[in-house]
């Protein structure tokens, strides 16, 4: 079997035109359409049957962060435009206290045009909620992920407001074009609530309060996890061997509740979307931890990217158990909602642990969510995909969707 970590990212591609992209969504999200692989046959439907494909009894679990308006922008004096772009909070660390500071707060940014920032603040004058502030950013240290900027600003507003007001909502690059105030409605799944994401969870696109109601009658339960999207999801895979690619961390949080719902599921649930992928796996790989040294502290319990491949000769526990870990460390440490990270990369050769199906979008040619998805369904990944464009479906985060049905 092939060492995880050699997969040639060349091996994960596929044609996809120009025209196939969708640069906007359908006007009713459930009349998307929904390819079916199941067990290796392939059908379509149409979106608002999803539920015909969900055993009654299941567990549903999906991802309810909101996306944030996190493209800022600036000019300076020589009227030179610098773009400053939100990734994850620096001080308050917090997503929660973050948003609701005042006056002065810090994130770690990604900064277009960084060559002609050079030193010294940046200042735009905004208007929030009638009152007339000024804003003010400036450059401090360099983090892994991108440079740290604090933020200062006057009039009482919140981190949050100053957003409302001021900040672009941030879509995909591969659409290619401005963001509309359409976007800001149409970018956010029905479900979303936790600000903190900078990319929609894209399979909740597809989602209307009319299905979450079909999802409810048909016996169909219904969690909620938290997983921020990083910027990491646009970046594309620019080494040979993905052992090269580097997975940016992502903030997730999961109520107690959730975690008594998987385990009175036997630990099995199913996944609307990659980032509830990775935040379920992840919990499992948190509860193994927690097996091995049950005094470990939240900052301690940051999945890297590549643990899940390293012990793979070893007798793994049940997710059950791993995720039983979990509560007796919720309880030790009386609270009750899990906050953590991951870094974690799912590619052909991982075993899932948790998720028994999955509803995702088409993703782009050699991704690591394409990666995800082969590591799901195998090499019939690549007959799903012959059949959309064969079918004229749409591709991306406005496109068209799929259930994958692999047991």
């Amino acid at each position: 079997m092939i060492n995880p970590k050699q997969i040639q990212i060349k091996d994960y591609t596929y044609d996809l035109p120009e025209e196939r992209i969708a640069k906007f969504p359908l006007s009713h999200r459930d009349e998307s359409k929904l390819l079916v692989y199941d067990k290796g046959y392939i059908s379509h439907d149409v979106f608002k049957h999803v539920t015909d494909y969900l055993p009654e009894g299941s567990l549903l679990i999906y991802n309810n962060t909101k996306v944030i308006q996190a493209r800022l922008h600036f000019h300076k004096e020589t009227g030179a435009l610098i773009e400053v772009f939100l990734l994850e909070p620096h001080e308050p660390r917090d997503y929660e206290q973050v948003f609701q500071s005042q006056g002065s707060c810090a994130w770690i940014c990604m900064i277009g045009n960084l060559k002609k920032w050079k030193e010294g603040a940046l200042h735009q004058s905004i208007n929030v909620n009638g009152t007339d502030i000024t804003l003010s950013v400036e450059r401090g240290g360099e983090e892994q992920t991108g440079h740290v900027c604090r933020f200062t600003w006057d009039g009482g507003a919140s981190f949050a407001e100053i957003l409302d007001a001021v900040g672009e909502l941030p879509i995909p690059p591969y659409l290619n074009r401005e963001t509309q105030e359409s976007d800001k409605t149409t970018y956010q799944t029905v479900y979303s609530k936790i600000k903190g994401s900078v990319a929609a969870p894209t399979a909740g696109l597809h989602f209307t309060d009319e299905v979450l109601s079909d999802v409810d009658r048909h016996g169909i339960e219904r969690e909620e996890v938290t997983l921020h999207v990083g910027a990491g999801t646009f970046r594309p895979v620019k080494a040979e061997k993905i052992e090269g690619h580097a997975m940016h961390r992502e903030f997730i949080s999961v109520r107690r509740h959730t975690i008594e719902r998987l385990i009175a599921h036997g630990g099995k649930a199913i996944a609307v979307g990659t980032t509830s992928v990775r935040t379920l796996e992840s919990l499992y790989y948190i509860g193994l931890r927690l097996l091995r040294n049950p005094k470990l502290t939240a900052e301690e319990l940051c999945i890297e990217q590549w643990e899940p491949y390293s012990k793979q000769d070893q007798a793994e526990p049940e997710s059950t158990d791993a995720l039983k870990a979990i509560l007796r460390w919720l309880d030790d440490n009386q609270l009750n909602t899990i906050h953590s990270s991951t870094k974690i990369i799912i590619v052909p050769g991982y075993h899932y642990h948790i998720v028994e199906r999955l509803i995702t979008n088409f993703h782009q040619p050699q991704s690591t969510l394409l990666l995800l998805v082969s590591a799901f369904i195998g090499e019939d990944w690549r007959k799903v995909y012959d059949y959309a464009l064969a079918n004229d479906f749409r591709f991306l985060s406005y496109g068209d969707s799929s259930i994958l049905i692999k047991q």
